[in-house]
């Protein structure tokens, strides 16, 4: 294999994109989709707020662990790296805001949604603000002077506050100047006024206006001098010591409480806030200038989605999708036997991910099934199926769960989860110290009889079934994000799936699987081995094709393999939606390897390993994954990937998950050498969502 791998043999040698640079450049194509006019308007808006909340998670988790290493003696990372990052960051941001005032609102307003500011508003409605700030936002608002009896107040991650600088004396005489309002959570941030004074259009008052307006209120006697909005982002990254914890979840259940008050990594001011108030913020959250953000209209963009939500526009939306009926699946009929007569594959959000409901929903009603078994990674705080786990536990089937409680972000609600599951008997574990479980595994072991007939006595065996998935048990992320699941009884699948969920309970060792392939321990030599055949192939003048679709390509051993197939001829296609940290197009290097991203209606998440390497058909390989191809996923993570050997099954997932996104000339993206993007749209060209939304609605 070395021979194949070592990057050493690069002439000219091999320098990988910077990950930060290529998240940031992920949301750069997010936001293009804002200013597109084949977009809804609201639609518009929304990618404007996702962009926002990628950032958040991008400043709370992997901004801050870069300036963690910074700090650190002896590191790698400059001080003038994380700057770089930084001021690529609040061009980003300076963009995203431009679109937002420049193209996305006003686009709104000429169909009558308009978000008034205070100025912008007449006598009327600016009495009902009032009236409305009085009734509904004055009694929650807590002014504090800031003196020794006062100090700056524990300011909570990505909250909205305000700092106003005061003039005159407060009622004890003092010239204490400086103020801070914290707005509570549970206000909303978008109102909309009365029909009666919208004026024939839907009108909105932002809460941060509302306050804006009503800032001398709150300090009776005294000058309001100057005032901004400010929103502080901090390190988020749950830190537990696994190996010190005697309980996982107790542990983590108290981070969640100090997760919030982490170290500051960003701060964000509107653009009017004076220098005095900016260095007086940067210095109480002990911020260097850089990490300041100026921005042109509210802090906390993301919030918006209130007006999405209330705004009366259908035609300002994406038609409503209506994810098909499996056509190999009758209506009402049996799961158990419809798979007895072969296994199923399933494409969200264009089928329907009910069938998996119904799958474990008859697992739980059916008397003849004995256990189930799950991983939960992101469910929600709502989920159908963990309420079915909880009646299958209560009605007293053996019910094992395992559930990851460091899913980023999701760790609450699968604590819940967790608790809930254990007060009724189902048995729950946190996966393996050290890793995280991520793989999608759901099974359930079932009592059948065979053997009746002619002079023979009836038997029973325990039948095993099983589904897999490329994406998480989530019903309504199902609906949002592309992804693949298979249901299948068959037994060597069924053994496999069977012998991981032994090691995530027992921590007895894998063994040798039949079909599976698991991370950290075989998946990803799996892929370096297919990559070799490929290499291989190539310098025989073999047919040598490789094509993967994943969110992310970051791991740097699996891009050395794919750079020695590109330079030995392999044709190489990558699709990954995120973050790539191989540069393409390299003359020697990666010249036969080309990368396209496709941001569309639906968040691409399905992950499709294929490989050929020859002329006959055991020369050919494709395998669905719960694994993006990221050192995390192969080495820090429980993962599967399982190879798909149905042939119908594998023309059907060359036809519908590669084949029409590498010709997609709608929502196609492709990657240069220099880390740069360029769209591939094509007007009037289709794109590969909407051409398979098209393939199943008819």
């Amino acid at each position: 294999m070395t021979a194949f791998l070592d990057p050493a043999e690069l002439t000219p040698p091999l320098v990988l994109l910077e990950r930060e640079k290529a998240i940031l450049a992920f949301n750069r194509r997010v936001l293009a989709q804002a200013r597109r006019e084949d977009v809804p308007l609201l639609e518009r808006l929304r990618y404007v707020t996702i962009v926002s909340s990628n950032l958040d998670e991008f400043f709370e988790v992997r901004f801050a662990d870069v300036m963690e290493a910074a700090r650190l003696p002896g590191t790698a990372v400059s001080t003038g790296e994380v700057q770089a990052v930084a001021a690529e960051a609040r061009a980003l941001v300076d963009q995203q805001y431009a679109v937002f005032n420049d193209e996305v609102m006003p686009a709104l307003a000429r169909e009558g949604l308009v978000v008034l500011q205070h100025s912008q508003r007449n006598e009327a409605q600016r009495r009902w603000v009032a009236q409305f700030f009085a009734a509904q936002v004055r009694p929650l608002l807590v002014p504090v002077g800031l003196d020794p009896a006062h100090p700056f107040p524990t300011v909570a991650n990505k909250t909205l506050n305000f700092i106003v600088q005061l003039g005159g004396r407060d009622a004890f005489g003092r010239e204490n100047a400086i103020a801070i309002v914290k707005v509570p959570r549970v206000l909303p941030r978008v109102i909309q006024l009365p029909d009666e004074l919208a004026e024939g259009r839907q009108a909105f008052v932002l809460l941060s206006s509302v306050i804006r307006a009503h800032l001398k209120e709150l300090f009776p006697g005294r000058e309001v001098l100057a005032f901004s909005q400010f929103r502080v982002t901090r390190d988020s990254d749950l830190e537990v010591d696994e190996d010190d914890a005697t309980n996982l979840r107790q542990a983590l259940r108290t981070g969640l409480y100090t997760r919030h008050f982490g170290q500051a990594v960003r701060l964000e001011v509107v653009d009017s806030c004076s220098e005095t108030l900016v260095q007086f913020l940067l210095q109480q959250f002990q911020l260097a200038p850089w990490a300041l953000y100026r921005v042109n209209g509210p802090v906390n963009l993301v919030r918006l989605n209130e007006l999405i939500d209330q705004a009366d526009a259908r035609a300002l939306r994406f038609p409503p999708w209506e994810p098909a009926w499996p056509a190999s699946l009758p209506r009402g009929g049996s799961m158990f036997e419809r798979l007895q007569q072969g296994p199923m594959l399933l494409h969200h959000p264009f089928e329907s991910f009910e069938p998996v409901v119904q799958f474990l929903r008859e697992a739980v009603q059916d008397p003849d099934v004995l256990a189930i078994k799950q991983t939960i990674y992101r469910t929600g705080t709502e989920s159908v199926l963990m309420e079915l786990l909880l009646e299958a536990a209560r009605r007293g089937k053996e019910v094992t769960v395992v559930v990851e409680l460091k899913a980023r972000f999701d760790e609450e609600a699968n604590i819940n989860w967790a608790e809930r599951l254990e007060a009724v008997g189902a048995q729950v574990v946190y996966g393996i110290v050290g890793l995280k479980t991520h793989a999608k595994l759901l099974l359930v072991t079932r009592r059948e009889r065979s053997g009746t007939g002619q002079g023979r006595r009836e038997a029973t065996v325990l039948r095993r079934y099983v589904h897999l998935s490329t994406g998480n048990y989530n019903a309504r992320t199902a609906r949002l994000y592309t992804d693949l699941g298979c249901l299948t009884a068959d037994p060597e699948l069924a053994a496999d799936v069977d012998a991981v969920f032994q090691q995530l309970t027992g921590q007895v060792e894998l063994g040798r699987l039949h079909r599976l392939l698991a991370a950290p321990f075989a998946l990803q030599a799996a892929m370096l081995d297919h990559l070799v055949q490929v290499t291989q192939a190539a310098f025989a003048g073999l047919p040598a094709r490789v094509v993967v679709k994943c969110n992310a390509l970051t791991d740097p051993l699996l891009i050395d393999a794919l750079v020695m197939a590109s330079r030995a001829g392999a044709r190489i296609d990558l699709v990954i939606r995120g973050a790539c940290m191989l540069p393409p197009g390299l003359a020697g290097v990666s010249d036969n390897i080309r990368v396209r991203s496709v941001v569309g209606r639906f968040l691409e998440h399905t992950r499709v390993f294929y490989f050929r390497w020859g002329k006959s058909e055991e020369d050919e390989a494709i395998y669905l994954s719960s694994a993006d191809w990221m050192s995390r996923n192969m080495l820090r993570r429980v993962e599967i990937a399982w190879p798909l050997r149905d042939a119908a099954m594998r023309q059907r997932v060359i036809d519908e998950c590669l084949v029409p996104y590498l010709h997609d000339a709608r929502d196609a993206w492709a990657l240069h050498s220099d880390g740069s993007w360029t769209s591939l749209a094509e007007p009037g060209r289709p794109g590969a969502q909407q051409a398979l939304m098209n393939r199943y609605q008819g």
